[in-house]
């Protein structure tokens, strides 16, 4: 039995591969060694874990957020280790996640677009370049926070159409005050930034708001993935759920700029079945 995992901050999918063929999958809060020991991640697996059967098993297989230098990697490997009662255990970034997802064993440019987002050159084996993500203050250009900071910025300074300021109010009903408070005091800014993204993706015909994620997703190419000498050589891959609801804008950005879209899923998942099934 081989276990599969794909975690961010919030939630994780687990999956089990039996005999060459996905089984059981399973999602659970997000693990993330910065904000958990090794305790508790085991903690959260005795208790959330509970759909899988057949233990000990065989090879795990991590990708996470956080999981970036190997410090914070052995903290995940010992929990994992202790829970599925075995020494093999691999932990890797999400990033190396998305990237063998998108291109399997073939180089090329991968990149993440959700909440936050992130890209790399792959050579068909492993990371070899990566441009800072940054976060959503600093960087994150393309991603929901960032797209979500945006709309809110230009519909408190009213910088967008009357009718598109009244369009978001009457679907939101928040106040400044509201808004200030949950991006300055509450956790998880970012997340709430995040959420006005659909907003964006519902009203993608209004010019103004599809001019929000065309500069955006520019501001993402030029930033991130044209500091690449590889990427007018390879197919440029993304992974997410901004990527995959702005997939139209996203693919004519890329053309914009003369670069080869490659793949384009809602999530890394399924590919990295497809891939560590060849590689079992």
């Amino acid at each position: 039995m081989t276990i599969i995992a794909d975690s961010g901050s919030t939630k994780a999918e687990w999956v089990v591969l039996r005999d060459g063929a996905a089984e059981d999958t399973v999602m659970t809060g997000g693990i993330n060694p910065y904000f958990l020991s090794a305790e508790e991640i085991t903690a959260l697996l005795e208790r959330e874990l509970t759909g899988i059967q057949g233990l000990p098993a065989d090879r795990v297989y991590f990708y996470g957020t956080g999981c970036n230098t190997p410090e914070k990697n052995d903290i995940v490997k010992a929990a994992l280790g202790k829970f599925f009662l075995t020494d093999e255990v691999y932990v890797g970034s999400d990033l190396l996640g998305a990237a063998r997802s998108l291109c399997h064993d073939e180089p090329g440019i991968a990149c993440i677009l959700g909440t936050g987002s992130n890209s790399c050159y792959y050579d068909g084996n492993q990371v070899v370049s990566n441009v800072p993500a940054l976060g959503y203050i600093l960087g994150d250009e393309g991603s929901a926070a960032v797209l979500g900071r945006k709309l809110l910025s230009d519909i408190l300074k009213r910088q967008l159409p009357p009718e598109v300021i009244d369009l978001f109010n009457e679907k939101y009903s928040l106040t400044q005050a509201e808004i200030l408070d949950n991006v300055y005091r509450k956790s998880f800014p970012s997340r709430f930034m995040g959420s006005f993204s659909r907003f964006l993706s519902e009203n993608i015909e209004i010019p103004e708001l599809r001019q929000i994620v065309v500069s955006s997703f520019d501001e993402f190419i030029v930033r991130n993935i044209l500091q690449y000498s590889e990427a007018t050589r390879c197919p440029i891959h993304v992974t997410g759920s901004v990527a995959y609801h702005f997939s139209e804008v996203l693919s004519g950005c890329l053309a914009k700029y003369g670069l080869k879209p490659g793949k384009i899923t809602v999530a890394p998942m399924v590919e990295l079945i497809k891939y560590h099934i060849r590689h079992l």
